[in-house]
């Protein structure tokens, strides 16, 4: 009895602390650096996750963005924040590929505590309502008559819409010119002042094309978007690709696991929170939930995929 007793009271110091911290949890503001600039479909999507998770903590969670360096700043500023859950990030897809690219000062794999997966983009192709381009075999015809003059924007080098802008003019064997932004809020301006002839973008062009301002060539969604009926799949259009480019927040490596569990269960209340499934309807972004452990595995898959996808293309790092 006397042994039961101290080996209790021996424990309790390590154990009791890492509870309290969490039941205090957050006593403070939370932010969440995103890695796009405002105005686009990525910080859309996280202002309205931020409010219902203010919501969900009672306590405000902000959202700060961090644009450039290929989408990776967040998770680079990871390396440089305490583990504590008052600074998080999100987590696209080329903070997991940027690495596999060129030296950087983190690794996807081991750095970071993920803590919840929430959802990815409706990507297309895009153009302006009067483009001479009604559809995506008028743009590759187009660039087959004057190889590299048209100007095609994507969100960033080495970004998903980038790297499938690059999959898509291979397979047709066309050349054009690839105008990277820091986001779809920095390419669309640029479309609709004629800076460049297409954009590839997320969901968020979907209100300028219901107003016919813009016009979408194709999307790279599995079936046909809700929002856009009446534009064709790449697989559709011959393509076997779906690309989605999912994504979700992940903290420092070296969080306590308590805090990991009160982050997540607040972060799932507000990815289910009526307000932002509207917006997530209205952007046609689906609802992809992974709790902390599922999103950890994911993340070791993404890897993987994205090594072989950089190495049949040529570009992987030796």
């Amino acid at each position: 009895m006397r042994r039961r007793q101290l080996i209790r009271t021996l424990a309790a110091p390590a154990f009791l602390p890492g509870l309290a911290a969490a039941q205090g949890f957050p006593a403070r503001p939370i932010t969440i650096q995103i890695a796009f600039p405002a105005g686009g479909s990525t910080d859309v999507q996280m202002r309205a996750f931020a409010e219902a998770a203010t919501r969900a903590f009672g306590q405000t969670v902000l959202i700060e963005n961090r644009p450039g360096g290929g989408a990776t700043i967040p998770a680079a500023n990871m390396a440089h924040v305490r583990p504590d859950g008052y600074t998080l990030a999100q987590f696209p897809l080329p903070a997991i590929r940027l690495p596999l690219l060129q030296r950087m000062a983190y690794n996807p794999r081991t750095d970071f505590t993920p803590i919840i997966h929430l959802t990815g983009y409706l990507f297309m192709i895009c153009v302006r309502h009067d483009s001479p381009f009604r559809s995506w075999g008028d743009f590759v015809a187009e660039a087959r008559r004057r190889p590299g003059e048209l100007k095609l924007g994507n969100t960033g080098v080495y970004g998903t819409p980038h790297l499938t802008n690059l999959e898509l003019c291979e397979r047709e064997g066309i050349e054009v010119t690839h105008v990277p932004f820091r986001g779809e809020a920095d390419s669309t301006p640029a479309l609709l002042g004629g800076h460049i002839d297409a954009a590839a973008a997320g969901s968020g062009p979907i209100q300028l094309i219901a107003e016919g301002r813009m016009r979408a060539l194709n999307v790279w969604s599995r079936e046909r978007s809700r929002k856009l009926p009446d534009v064709p799949t790449l697989r559709e259009l011959g393509y076997d690709m779906v690309v989605t480019s999912p994504y979700g927040v992940v903290g420092p490596r070296g969080m306590d696991p308590a805090i990991v569990r009160r982050l997540h269960d607040g972060f799932r209340i507000a990815l289910h929170d009526p307000q932002h499934l509207a917006v997530l309807d209205r952007l046609d972004m689906p609802l992809e939930y992974l709790d902390s452990e599922a999103y950890a595995a994911f993340i070791q898959r993404a890897a993987e995929e994205e090594e072989a996808r950089l190495r049949r293309l040529g570009l992987l790092r030796g």
